[in-house]
């Protein structure tokens, strides 16, 4: 598969092990070579890394600028006074000064590159959308701009209950409408994503695709599976941050109640529970004391692990938040399905997740609802015990979607 389309990518970071938003840049970045584009990425990771078929430039920070100087001052302000500047000096500036000298940085490096490239696209992670803001200011490529808005932006933006107000909100309102009316194209992880932005900023609507989070090909021959895992059971999986607006109560008293109504699962399952999830801690240590078919790791463990587990375990769940909607495509998505395992959804009516897997798919329901959680694990557990290998999610229209090939036709229709 070979096409003559160049591709320059500028990414925030391309280090897997950073973030949930690092992991899909990669798998698109590695989806974009596979489909056969000439792929160079400018990523600002701030490490030497390196990716397989695909060029790749670590973009280096400036270190001599009156910018610089003044983030590190900040920096030390706060570590050594406790005395935050950063919402008084966004509200004058909108945003921080670590921000423009990185935008700088990329804008530099941007400048001097030798390669004449179709299609510009530039992903970030998180909130800072700095390589989307490095291109704004160079309108050399805005003819073939793609800004890809992987979550919503600004922060007032988002649907409740993430949305808040920032003492910068006007600014980077600012900001992401330039974006939207610069960028020839836009591009979006998720449907829902695409028309929720397109509410606030309309020329989304008018340039926006979408593209779906990658299902790229990962090895894990060498990674050994954890001790508290037994692949003899029914064991069921989240893997993922566990965010304030996230709380995952409703699962863990499903759990409980399906244990109360099925006995003889206490010796065969297992819940488990991966990821950052401080904001649930007392909680979470609570429930794991009195229940030892829970088990909850607070804290990140490598990648490689967690896509090995998710591979192996018997169900895959993604939890979102209590909320009207919920436009976000989780980065885990492509690995869930790629696993073929059944997918618990734990999501509002109105989510990505559920669009996808289809109004008639059995196993989703409202994050807090825990009757509902216990009937659907009941459901899976009394199929697991006829037959554990016929327990699958069996998704071909979804592994397409996600795949190189449709990705490659995406491109190719621009």
């Amino acid at each position: 598969m070979t096409t003559n389309m160049k591709i320059l990518i500028v990414v925030d970071s391309i280090n897997v092990e950073d973030s949930s938003g690092s992991k899909a840049n990669v798998a698109l970045i590695k989806n974009l070579a596979d489909a056969g584009f000439e792929v160079i990425v400018y990523h600002y990771t701030l490490k030497n890394i390196q990716l397989s078929g695909v060029s790749c430039f670590a973009i280096r920070e400036i270190k001599f600028s009156y910018l610089y100087f003044l983030s590190r001052l900040q920096r030390v302000i706060w570590r050594n006074f406790n005395i935050n500047l950063a919402p008084f000096l966004q509200k004058i500036f909108g945003f921080s000064f670590t921000f423009f000298n990185d935008t700088n940085s990329i804008n530099k490096a941007l400048k001097e590159i030798n390669f004449e490239s179709d299609l510009v696209i530039t992903l970030s992670k998180g909130a800072s959308f700095r390589p989307h803001y490095a291109v704004l200011k160079l309108p050399q490529f805005h003819d073939r701009w793609m800004a890809y808005v992987h979550d919503p932006f600004p922060f007032h933006c988002y649907p409740r209950p993430y949305d808040w107000v920032e003492s910068s909100y006007k600014q980077k309102e600012e900001f992401f409408k330039l974006v939207s009316e610069k960028a020839k194209y836009s591009a979006f992880p998720s449907q829902l994503l695409k028309e929720w932005m397109g509410s606030y900023f309309p020329d989304f609507s008018k340039t926006g695709i979408i593209i779906p989070h990658q299902n790229a090909d990962y090895k894990i021959n060498d990674v050994v599976l954890p001790d508290y895992f037994d692949n003899t059971k029914f064991n069921l999986l989240h893997a993922g941050n566990l965010m304030p607006q996230r709380p995952p109560k409703g699962l863990i008293e499903g759990y409980e109640l399906f244990l109360k109504n099925n006995p003889d699962a206490k010796e065969f399952s297992k819940l488990i529970l991966i990821g950052p999830a401080s904001s649930h801690t007392e909680m979470l240590d609570e429930y794991q004391l009195n229940n030892p078919e829970i088990y909850i790791y607070n804290g990140t463990i490598p990648f490689d692990l967690v896509y090995k587990l998710q591979k192996n375990v018997t169900v895959n769940i993604i939890l979102e938040s209590k909320s009207e909607i919920s436009p976000f495509l989780p980065g885990k998505f492509p690995h869930c399905v790629e696993a073929n395992k059944p997918i618990i959804s734990l999501a509002p009516y109105y989510s990505e997740v559920k669009r996808l897997l289809g109004e008639k798919y059995p196993y989703w329901s409202e994050v807090d609802d825990s009757a509902k959680i216990a009937t659907i694990i009941e459901n899976l557990y009394q199929l697991w015990k006829v037959n554990p290998v016929d327990l699958v999610l069996d998704r071909q229209d979804l592994l397409k979607y996600l795949s190189a090939d449709y990705l490659k036709g995406i491109i190719d229709d621009l």
